[in-house]
């Protein structure tokens, strides 16, 4: 088995790894997967080296911002996956604990405790959300080694040393700099956990009558998360999570829907959209294996790569149009998001908006709004125009809304809102709170596009939005077919 690139592996703190502990413990909270999984394994490599057994630990809390039924469901759902991978492998050696905290605070010491017999701890590196401060607190209080290792993107965080601005520049440096990271070595491997390790020992009950583990089936229950502190306003949705449903999709949109991605993918009308964004951003589904499996169906190579970078979003991968364009948005808009967040901490600050955007805003911030709405009539989407209640509802009633809409409604927020600071903050919680793919760098990537971060000025210079690029309902709805999308979601 080749080794996890070094550039993907970063020392939170710097304490020892001890080797008399009974275990390596993978701290599972942003890889939610045994597939594709850099964090695992790298887990299993201090495994081997040290001869150890494997425990994972994966857990979700309750005080987390947003938290509801609709994520801890689509969460849990990912985590009986998990359950039944590993006990499908049979691997002696490997005990995964899953974890859901009944009550605030609840689960404070598990971390700790399990420590406290662990050589180390490796855990997961994401650089958004309240995760890294977790990762960071760990790293202050634990008294052992804990690596935080990225699987986020086919680019490594590190891969790149300062924040691209524009989309075009980004993409051009991703056609000069990607291919290295392309290379088989460069991947995860698929199955980390097929080798057996050796034999684990339970865990003592002083750990798991203290913090029991999950009962994964009572919870996905009807009325499993009823009792549970979180918002059960916030309801799930007809998508499922986890690792099975997350192939499905891929392979449904690979097979039926990819062939026809390039020319209707702005179409509301018309589902071609991928739909593997909520598996990414739990990480129910690696990027490595999404690309693996893309590649596959047109027997690309690294061959396939033209020779000079041009920064245009067609004609350097060397697939089919249908899927060089999903290629530009999985890679280019995806990863962009992430390059951002792992520069600037800011990145989810109104002052982290390039300056001509906060200028330009600026300008026009006291220009009469014709309709202005508060949070509450935004989130019950009751506003004058159809077509944005149609998007806040699918959103609402799905957790998504089609992407070219969701452009729109973004739009319009921060038309319809008093300030655009205003503007941001519920796009923020909207988003967050009902998004199955909120709380991503790649999310936060779409909200501060719709103020202008990634594009350029646009004349003619406008009430309100200045040189923020404009979009209306009436001009959407002339370039895309709605009159069945306003239907579904009236």
């Amino acid at each position: 088995m080749h080794h996890v690139p070094a550039i993907r592996i970063r020392s939170v703190n710097d304490q020892p790894i001890h080797g008399d502990g009974d275990f390596v413990l993978y701290w599972m909270t942003a890889f939610r997967r045994v597939r594709f999984n850099f964090s695992l394994q790298r887990a299993i490599e201090h495994c081997r080296t040290l001869g150890k057994p494997l425990v994972i630990l994966e857990a979700v809390r309750t005080r987390y911002p947003w938290a509801s039924d609709r994520l801890h469901h689509f969460i849990i759902q990912g985590m009986a996956d998990n359950d039944a991978a590993v006990e499908k492998t049979k691997n002696p050696g490997v005990i995964y604990y899953p974890y859901v905290e009944p009550d605030h605070g609840k689960g404070s010491g598990l971390l700790a405790a399990l420590a406290k017999r662990a050589c180390l701890v490796v855990t997961d590196d994401f650089p958004c959300f309240f995760l890294p401060q977790l990762v960071k607190l760990a790293g202050r209080q634990l008294p052992l080694l804990v690596e935080a290792v990225d699987s986020n993107g086919l680019v490594p965080l590190r891969g790149t040393d300062h924040v691209f601005t524009m989309a075009f520049h980004f993409r051009r440096w991703l056609q000069k700099n990607l291919s290295p990271w392309l290379e088989k070595s460069e991947f995860p491997v698929a199955d980390p956990l097929r080798n057996e390790l050796p034999q684990i020992e339970p865990l003592p009950k002083s750990i798991t009558n203290r913090w029991k583990p999950a009962d994964l089936t009572a919870l996905l229950s009807e009325s499993g998360l009823a009792k549970l502190p979180i918002d059960h306003e916030v309801k799930p949705t007809k998508t499922n999570g986890g690792t099975v449903a997350a192939e499905k999709v891929l392979k449904e949109f690979l097979k039926h829907r990819l062939s026809r991605y390039k020319e209707e993918r702005n179409q509301p009308e018309q589902e071609v959209a991928s739909g593997v964004s909520p598996y990414l951003h739990f990480g129910h589904l690696s990027v490595h294996e999404i690309f693996h499996a893309a590649a596959k169906l047109e027997d690309w190579s690294l061959d396939c790569l033209a020779k000079k970078a041009t920064g245009k979003n067609e004609g350097w991968w060397g697939t089919s149009p249908q899927l060089e364009s999903y290629l530009d948005e999985l890679i280019t808009w995806r990863e962009i998001g992430f390059n951002f967040c792992t520069h600037r901490q800011d990145y989810d600050k109104y002052d982290s908006l390039p300056d001509w955007c906060q200028k330009t805003l600026e300008k026009h911030a006291r220009d009469k709004r014709p309709n202005l709405y508060e949070l509450p009539e935004f989130e019950a989407a009751k506003t004058y125009d159809p077509l944005w209640n149609a998007a806040q509802r699918q959103l609402v009633r799905e957790g998504r809304i089609h992407n070219y809409l969701r452009m729109l409604w973004g739009k319009k927020v921060l038309e319809w809102s008093a300030s655009p600071q205003e503007a941001l903050q519920t796009l923020i919680h909207l988003n967050n709170k009902y998004a199955l793919d909120g709380r991503n760098p790649n999310s936060y990537s779409g909200i501060f596009w719709c103020l202008g971060r990634y594009d350029r000025p646009w004349a003619p210079e406008r009430p309100i939005f200045g040189m923020i690029r404009w979009m209306s309902s009436d001009n959407t709805a002339r370039k895309v077919r709605v009159k069945n999308y306003l239907r579904q979601y009236a």
